[in-house]
């Protein structure tokens, strides 16, 4: 093989791999929902039952209420390394009244997506700023000094 053709081959590598980390990549998430289906599900006519025949098990239920179901659908894409971001999101919310039968039904889609950014490497806190200094050597004479509001040494108290 020539000088020419390696790199004319090596050009053409390095070419394809850095078009590749440029290609869009799409994902999904939890269910995957059936409008058809899901518009079936009726507030005062189904119940646990025939949700779960119509739709199949839930994402999640509700964590303080038993009586409240999650489906959760969502369709993302992303580009080379970066992070996915939602394209697409369904989240369907089905209560139950405590006999078991649909009392309401909720969809929601991408108006509740929260873009989430933390900033610089500090958590913010309540409290007073100590330098390296003082949390080093702040307790000195701190622990078991008199009068301090620590354990008692007196062995005559019961």
């Amino acid at each position: 093989m020539t000088l020419r053709a390696r790199v004319a081959l090596v050009g053409l590598v390095a070419g394809s791999l850095a078009v590749a980390g440029c290609t869009q990549v799409r994902g999904h998430q939890g269910y995957i929902a059936d409008s058809f289906l899901m518009e079936a599900v009726q507030p005062g006519v189904d119940n646990r039952q025939s949700v779960e025949a119509t739709l199949g098990r839930p994402t999640f239920s509700g964590q303080f209420d038993e009586n409240t179901w999650y489906y959760v659908s969502r369709d993302t894409r992303q580009f080379g390394f970066s992070s996915p971001r939602p394209n697409n999101q369904l989240v369907m919310r089905v209560q139950f009244d405590e006999a078991g039968n649909v009392q309401t039904v909720d969809r929601t889609g991408l108006e509740l997506v929260a873009s989430i950014s933390p900033e610089g490497d500090k958590t913010p806190t309540l409290g007073r700023e100590r330098s390296f200094f003082e949390e080093l050597f702040g307790n000195i004479g701190a622990v078991g000094a008199p009068g301090a509001n620590g354990p008692s040494n007196d062995r005559t108290r019961p």
